[in-house]
C-alpha cells in the first residue's frame, strides 16, 4: 500500500468499504467513501482534497442530505417566490422524480448517469421531449439551490432534449361560433376575450378584477408582475370586447357588486371549465380543440387586419419575437385562399389583355 504524504489524507478499508480520511482546517476528518473499489475511493478522496484546497468543501454534511431534502428546498423556493408552477413541480417530483431516485437517495450519490437512466426510464414509458424536461429542470433547481447554501459542492450534468411542440392548432370563425354556442352562457364572454385578445384565460382572463377597467375609455390594463413574463400592458378594445365589458359591468353593479371579477359563475370565482368546454368540442364535433389554440388565433387575426407586429405582441403578451414567430404560422386555409386569389388574378389580368387585344384587331 503505497505511503501519503502527512495530511494529505489517506483510505483505509472497513469492511468491504474504503474509507478515507483527510483534514480541514487541521481537523480530521473520517468519513466513508460508499465504494468497494480502491481505485475509485483513491479518486474521491482527491476530489475532496480538491474541493478543500479551493475552499468549496461542504463537509460530512453534504453525505446527509438526501433527495427529499432536495425536493423539499426547491418546493419551499417556489412556493416564496409565488411560481404559478409549483402545483406542476410538486406533480413531477411525487409521479416520477422520487419514483425513480427514492426519497431517501444521498443527493451526492446522484450521478450523470443517473439522470441518462431517468431519461431512458421516461422515453420507455412514453413521455415526451418537454415533458422530461419539465422534470430535469426541478431536479437541476434542486442541486443549484443546494449548492448555494453550500449544502452540496456539486452536481451532475442535466441533458437538454430537443423539443418541437409547437402546436399547430387555429380557430376559424366557424369553428369558433360552432363551440361557444354550446357552451354554457357564463363562460362565453372570457371565451369570446381570448378569441380576440389572445391573452391567457388561466393567468390573465379569468383573474381580470374591475379596478383594472376603465369602461369609460374602453380600456384593461394588465399590472407588471401579474402575466406570465411579469410585464404590464393596456389594450383599447374593440366595440365587441366594449360590449362584452358592458354587460358584465351591468350583471356586476345589478346582481353580485360584492364579487371583483369581470368573469364569473353566478359571482363565483372560476377556477377551471374543462368539462364544459371538452362537451361543447365534442357537441360541435371539434373534439380535440385546446383553448391556448386561441393565442395563435388572437396573432394570425391580429396580423391579416394589418395590425403591427410589435403592437400585436403587446396585446397578446409576446415578450420575444421567437416566440411570436411559433404562433404566427399560415394554416392550410390560408394557403387555399391565397392560391385561389392568385388564380384568380392571373385569370383577370389575361381576360383583361385579351379583350384589350381583341379592341385592337382589324375588322
Amino acid at each position: 500500500m503505497p505511503k501519503y504524504r502527512r495530511g494529505s489524507g489517506s483510505v483505509y478499508k472497513r469492511g468491504k468499504t474504503w474509507w478515507l480520511k483527510y483534514y480541514v482546517d487541521g481537523k480530521a476528518i473520517y468519513e466513508s467513501s460508499g465504494v468497494t473499489d480502491r481505485a475509485e475511493a483513491g479518486r474521491i478522496l482527491r476530489e475532496k482534497m480538491g474541493e478543500v484546497a479551493t475552499g468549496r468543501h461542504a463537509g460530512p454534511a453534504a453525505e446527509r442530505v438526501t433527495f427529499d431534502d432536495l425536493a423539499e428546498m426547491v418546493l419551499n423556493d417556489y412556493s416564496v417566490n409565488g411560481k404559478k408552477s409549483l402545483p406542476d413541480t410538486e406533480a413531477r417530483i411525487r409521479l416520477h422524480l422520487r419514483p425513480f431516485f427514492g426519497g431517501k437517495k444521498k443527493a451526492q450519490k446522484i450521478t450523470s448517469a443517473n439522470v441518462q437512466a431517468f431519461v431512458a426510464h421516461r422515453k420507455e414509458q412514453g413521455a415526451s421531449n418537454a415533458e422530461v424536461n419539465r422534470e430535469l429542470a426541478a431536479l437541476k433547481r434542486m442541486f443549484n439551490l443546494a449548492m448555494q447554501v453550500e449544502s452540496l459542492t456539486r452536481k451532475p450534468h442535466f441533458p437538454r432534449l430537443e423539443e418541437d411542440n409547437a402546436r399547430q392548432g387555429f380557430f376559424e370563425p366557424w369553428q369558433f361560433e360552432a363551440i361557444l354556442v354550446r357552451l354554457p352562457e357564463h363562460l362565453r364572454p372570457p371565451i369570446t376575450w381570448a378569441y380576440y385578445t389572445g391573452w391567457r384565460m388561466y393567468g390573465e382572463i379569468l383573474p381580470l378584477v374591475w379596478d383594472r377597467v376603465d369602461i369609460e375609455a374602453g380600456s384593461v390594463r394588465l399590472y407588471r408582475g401579474t402575466t406570465k413574463n411579469k410585464d404590464g400592458r393596456v389594450i383599447v378594445l374593440p366595440q365587441v370586447l366594449k360590449n362584452i365589458l358592458e354587460q358584465q359591468w351591468q350583471q356586476h353593479i345589478g346582481s353580485y357588486p360584492e364579487c371583483p371579477f369581470v368573469f364569473h359563475d353566478k359571482g363565483r370565482e372560476m377556477k377551471s371549465f374543462y368539462k364544459a368546454w371538452r362537451a361543447a368540442c365534442q357537441a360541435a364535433g371539434l373534439s380535440g380543440k385546446l383553448g391556448h389554440d386561441f393565442r395563435r388565433t388572437a396573432v394570425r387575426n391580429l396580423v391579416r387586419a394589418g395590425v403591427p407586429e410589435r403592437v400585436a405582441m403587446m396585446i397578446t403578451g409576446h415578450r420575444t419575437r421567437d416566440v411570436f414567430d411559433r404562433y404566427n404560422i399560415v394554416s392550410v386555409g390560408d394557403l387555399e385562399e391565397a392560391a385561389a386569389r392568385k388564380v384568380d388574378e392571373r385569370i383577370a389580368v389575361k381576360m383583361v389583355t385579351m379583350g384589350a387585344t381583341a379592341t385592337t384587331q382589324p375588322r
